[in-house]
Order: structure tokens, then C-alpha cells, then sequence
């Protein structure tokens, strides 16, 4: 009789774990009633049929991480590297998730890997370290766009290491190092270019300088030579007006020829002395006569006009 109420106690028991469901606030539960979908539970606590209503499937909710794990891959110019990334995911609709795909999170890895070799193939190497931020944007685009009948929420992807082998390695620090001697070619380039300018510069404004001095030599000769000729100037009319006022006073018409004849035998004297003359006039038997003759007048003529005086 023991053993009987002991079993009916235990079927009870049974039941009532049977009939009354606590759902998390993590997760989701999809409920089947005689192998049909009837309905998906959030948290809370709901009450099932005995043996009519199953819990089919448990559906995470967080976000959840998944390690994608390395694989190789080649890119655009042909070099194989080992990639590995982390891919976050949320599930949006538990029904999907749990009808739409058999293993939503080994699907979603193995979409991540498939796309990432896709997008790494199409960039090269230098791209991958350099658009690192574009190349997770297009992965998460294609897994989001492959997952969607899944009712999964692609939500990021990281690539995680990126490790070239060892050829690779050793041709990137080859390479590096040769930028680095470029960098430095064009450093002193740039420093012997600058000091190429900075003497041009100095010999250019040394050129200005002389032409300015040159320039203002040749002002100040031009105002001294002016200057000069002012003085000469000045000291013509200021004789002009002696001899003008000199000719005014009584015998100075007479005095002004008599100079003049003079400074015509004087030139014409130092013509005869200096030049050859070969032809005369035939009524002269010499010029050295007329010259003289014509000194005797002078000095009589200023004897005249001494005695006038």
C-alpha cells in the first residue's frame, strides 16, 4: 500500500514538473505540441500539457562570441597567410534559429571563413594590414546577408591575427627597410635641395646688392658729370656777361677783335707747326710772313689802343 502512494506521489511530482515551465530572462524556448510548433516562451513561468506539450528547443538570446579558427588564405598578389577572427552574433527570432538551420553557430563560423577567404583574395597583403577596418565591414555585410534566413543578427567581426609565413616575414623587412633608406635618400635630398636654394638666395641677393652699388655708382657720377657741367656752366656766363659788360666800356669792341684775331693765329700757328700743308696761296710766298705780319698789327694795334686809353 506503501509503494502505491509512494508511485502515485512520484506521478504527480512528475506532472507538475511536466505541466509548470520557468523561462530565463537569457533565453527562449520554443514549444512543441504532438511534433508541431506551438508557440515560443520568454522569460516567465508558464504551464504546459502533460505529455502533449514538449520544449523543443532553447534558444540563447545574449550576444553571443564565436572564435573563428585560422585558416589559410590567399591574397591578391599571391602570398599565403594564416587568418583567424572573431565573429559576435545575436539570435533576433528564435523560431528561425530553430527550424531555419540545423546548427546556427557551426553555419555562421564556417560563412565567416568562407567569406573572409573571398574578401582577403580580392586585396593584397599591404591592404589587409592598412584596411583592416573596410575588410571586416564587407564580412560582416555578406555573413548578415547569408544569415538573415537563420534569424541570426551578425554583429561585428574582428580580425584577430594576421601571421604571413616566414619567406613573407623576412621579404616585408627587407621591404620596409628599403622604404626606410628611401625615406632617409629623400630626407638629405630635400636638406641639399633647401641648402641649394638658401645659396642661390644668398648669391641672387649678393647680385642685387652689387647691381644696387653699381647703379648708384653710376647715379652719383651722373649728378658729379651734372654737377660739373652746371659749374662750367655758371662759369661761361658768368664770363659771357664780364666780356659783355667789358665790350659796353670804351675800346672793348676794338680789345674783343684783337683777342679773337689772337686765338685765330695761335690755332692756326700750332696747325702750321704740327700738320703739313702742301698747298698755299700763290700770291703768299709764306704763311710764316703772314704770321708775322700779322702779330707786328696786333701789337700795334694794341699799342693804339693803349695810347687811346
Amino acid at each position: 500500500m506503501l509503494s502505491i502512494y509512494s508511485g502515485i506521489i512520484i506521478l504527480i511530482c512528475l506532472i507538475v514538473f511536466k505541466t509548470i515551465i520557468i523561462v530565463s530572462e537569457r533565453e527562449n524556448i520554443i514549444i512543441e505540441r504532438l511534433g508541431k510548433y506551438q508557440r515560443t516562451l520568454t522569460p516567465g513561468i508558464y504551464f504546459l500539457i502533460p505529455f502533449i506539450d514538449f520544449v523543443a528547443y532553447k534558444q540563447e538570446m545574449r550576444e553571443q562570441v564565436i572564435d573563428i579558427p585560422s585558416q589559410s588564405v590567399i591574397t591578391k598578389d599571391n602570398i599565403q597567410v594564416e587568418i583567424d577572427g572573431l565573429l559576435y552574433i545575436k539570435v533576433m527570432d528564435p523560431k528561425k534559429a530553430s527550424y531555419g538551420i540545423g546548427n546556427y553557430l557551426a553555419a555562421s563560423i564556417n560563412l565567416a571563413q568562407t567569406t573572409m577567404r573571398s574578401e582577403v583574395g580580392k586585396i593584397t597583403l599591404g591592404s589587409i594590414f592598412s584596411e583592416r577596418d573596410e575588410v571586416n565591414a564587407k564580412i560582416i555585410s555578406e555573413i548578415d546577408k547569408a544569415s538573415d534566413p537563420w534569424g541570426v543578427k551578425v554583429l561585428r567581426y574582428e580580425i584577430k591575427d594576421i601571421a604571413p609565413s616566414q619567406h613573407v616575414v623576412e621579404t616585408l623587412e627587407k621591404q620596409m627597410e628599403a622604404e626606410r633608406e628611401k625615406r632617409a635618400e629623400i630626407t638629405r635630398a630635400t636638406a641639399e635641395k633647401e641648402k641649394l636654394i638658401n645659396v642661390s638666395e644668398g648669391n641672387r641677393q649678393s647680385a642685387i646688392n652689387i647691381s644696387e652699388g653699381e647703379k648708384q655708382k653710376r647715379v652719383n657720377e651722373a649728378n658729379g658729370r651734372a654737377e660739373g657741367i652746371k659749374l662750367i656752366a655758371d662759369s661761361t656766363a658768368q664770363s659771357l656777361k664780364i666780356v659783355g659788360e667789358a665790350i659796353n666800356l670804351p675800346g672793348g669792341n676794338e680789345a674783343l677783335k684783337m683777342r679773337i684775331i689772337d686765338q685765330y693765329i695761335e690755332q692756326l700757328d700750332e696747325v702750321l707747326e704740327s700738320g703739313s700743308v702742301s698747298l698755299f696761296p700763290a700770291n703768299l710766298a709764306s704763311l710764316k710772313g703772314i704770321l708775322e705780319e700779322l702779330k707786328g698789327n696786333k701789337s700795334t694795334s694794341e699799342g693804339d689802343i693803349h695810347v687811346n686809353r
